[in-house]
């Protein structure tokens, strides 16, 4: 996932750290105390245990990683490097317990990762003001539709589009959206696996971790190409994520609906509270004018 941060923060220092870069080509390597180290590495798991059932992993990771002075761009950069550890564990739990096949999907994993890849491209370009206002009352919406909706459990309903639609439209455009601006690309692609698949809820949490991966990858080879990876911390983090993710896939794997549905609506709800009260949403800036 991908975050708006402010342009003025380029040059935010940490109050209890410092940081040192050394550059190693295209890629920097950062040095940071082990206490800064473990924060980070709590922090991913529990990033990674939340994600791989509701998704939300950057409410949780961005504010951490900045907090602790790493500067906006590399934080993004290595978010995505993170992130990749946490959605593949929850890929690979998913699959090994029936509940997705990478066989099957790869197609549309391949269209999530051109779509998050271009996506990022344009990030550089595009103005994500439009986005921003816009986001906070969608993200809303998900999370108030799962939350009211009667009848949301495990089992497959009608599908309303047919695989070569979905995978053709709706798959590419959520992956762009990713790599161009980013919160919420779980919650969009739980709600149509839902609305638009026809998937139970446990089915489409799954599908969505592989997609989830691939438009990560995707927007991750635009951020690597660009040097924004601080690899000893996104490691780091990785691991977590990755620990967090299978304990929290197999928790919704026993619980299914009971526990995703909840924790989807929250984090949905959450997250359109974040990006409201951004002080670059210009919706917020409207209001406090």
């Amino acid at each position: 996932m991908t975050y708006t941060i402010p342009a003025q923060k380029e040059t935010m220092t940490a109050p209890v750290m410092t940081v040192h870069a050394l550059s190693w080509s295209s890629t920097r390597l950062f040095d940071a105390s082990l206490d800064l180290l473990l924060i980070l590495f709590s922090a991913a798991f529990i990033a990674g245990f939340v994600d791989s059932i509701a998704g939300g992993a950057g409410l949780i990771i961005i504010p951490v990683m900045l907090i602790a002075g790493i500067p906006p761009l590399e934080t993004l950069g290595t978010n995505k490097l993170q992130g990749i550890f946490g959605a593949a564990s929850a890929t690979i739990s998913y699959a090994r317990g029936g509940r997705v096949d990478p066989r099957t999907q790869w197609p549309m994993a391949l269209l999530a990762f051109g779509g998050g890849a271009l996506g990022a491209v344009l990030a550089t370009i595009i103005s994500g003001d439009v986005l921003l206002a816009v986001l906070p009352f969608l993200l809303a919406g998900i999370g108030l539709y799962f939350a009211l909706r009667s009848g949301l459990d495990d089992t497959d309903r009608h599908q309303r589009l047919a695989v070569p639609v979905f995978a053709g439209l709706v798959v590419p455009a959520i992956g762009f959206y990713d790599g161009l601006f980013g919160p919420g690309t779980g919650s969009f692609f739980m709600l149509a696996f839902v609305t638009l698949g026809g998937l139970g809820m446990l089915k489409a949490t799954a599908r969505t971790k592989m997609l989830n991966l691939s438009s990560n990858l995707g927007a991750f080879v635009v951020f690597l190409a660009g040097g924004a990876i601080l690899w000893k911390i996104g490691l780091i983090m990785g691991v977590g994520q990755f620990l967090g993710a299978q304990t929290g896939s197999r928790l919704a794997m026993k619980r299914g609906a009971k526990i995703i549905r909840p924790l989807l609506a929250v984090s949905s709800l959450a997250m359109a509270a974040k990006v409201f009260l951004d002080e670059q949403n210009p919706v917020y800036q409207w209001l406090m004018m």
